[in-house]
């Protein structure tokens, strides 16, 4: 009685365990704003449910050749990363950073469900602003934020130039199975992810695909990039680099550049 009791308590645990997204085990959201060294700045806001959520856009010195909408890693906020995107902002991009629920002034808590439904609204409604939406546009994912680009890249393929992938998560049973190791099999078997990059990029065809990743990467393993890379079709292109994860503009901006201004010289 007491093996059979056993038993159905550890198939218990596994059912719950392997159904469960453990959200909260993959969003590190701050409420510490740093200043954002930039001039030409706006904030905006949008309703969503109970809940509000903050962007900034970030205007070039110059006409804007094209629009970026950023989404940034599971920690910080959108102030931690707008310093790596310097770089962009003086070639004359316009950023657009986006906080999901829960990060800086956005209120709420983030799941892997509310990002996706937040980044549809935020990329729809900014994408028909005064300034925005006769220019061409680029989605760039960063670390988780990867997952919410390529899904966003898949439902809006014909709007966009192009997409860029940085510190790219496969999937989030993917980085989970890499930081629970003891589990690494029911994860990568059987946890199921709402949406995930190395399935949304096999539906991008006619798009430019750049992927960006460090070989020193600690906190998402090099060969997830590269996992998602090979299941993208052409046209593609991989910039590798030596640095902190997702520092790639501060060492390669100009392949970088290079890719991004080709992904808008496209007709």
């Amino acid at each position: 009685m007491k093996t059979k009791l056993l038993l159905l308590i550890l198939l218990v645990t596994k059912v719950i365990f392997i159904n469960a997204q453990m959200d909260e085990k993959f969003y590190f959201p701050s409420k510490t704003l740093q200043p954002i060294e930039w001039a030409n700045q706006k904030e905006v806001k949008f309703a969503v449910e109970n809940d509000t959520i903050n962007a900034v856009i970030l205007k070039p010195m110059k006409e804007a050749k094209a629009t970026v909408f950023y989404f940034h890693g599971a920690g910080g906020n959108l102030t931690s990363y707008a310093p790596l995107l310097t770089p962009l902002l003086k070639d004359n991009f316009q950023v657009i950073l986006v906080d999901f629920r829960g990060y800086g002034k956005s209120t709420g808590t983030p799941t892997h469900k509310n990002i996706a439904t937040d980044g549809e609204k935020v990329f729809t409604e900014i994408s028909q602003m005064d300034g925005i939406k006769n220019t061409k546009k680029i989605i760039y994912g960063a670390s988780i934020g990867t997952q919410i680009a390529a899904h966003l890249a898949k439902n809006h393929e014909s709007e966009i130039s192009g997409l860029v992938l940085e510190g790219t998560m496969a999937s989030f049973g993917d980085i989970a199975a890499v930081y629970a190791p003891e589990y690494k099999a029911y994860l990568e078997n059987s946890f199921v992810s709402p949406y995930s990059a190395k399935e949304d990029v096999k539906t991008l065809t006619k798009i430019p695909k750049l992927f960006i990743h460090s070989k020193e990467d600690k906190d998402v393993p090099y060969s997830q990039g590269v996992m998602v890379f090979t299941n993208a079709p052409e046209p593609k292109e991989f910039i590798d680099f030596s640095g902190k994860h997702l520092y790639g503009l501060m060492h390669e901006s100009a392949k970088i550049l290079v890719a991004m201004n080709k992904m808008v010289s496209m007709k």
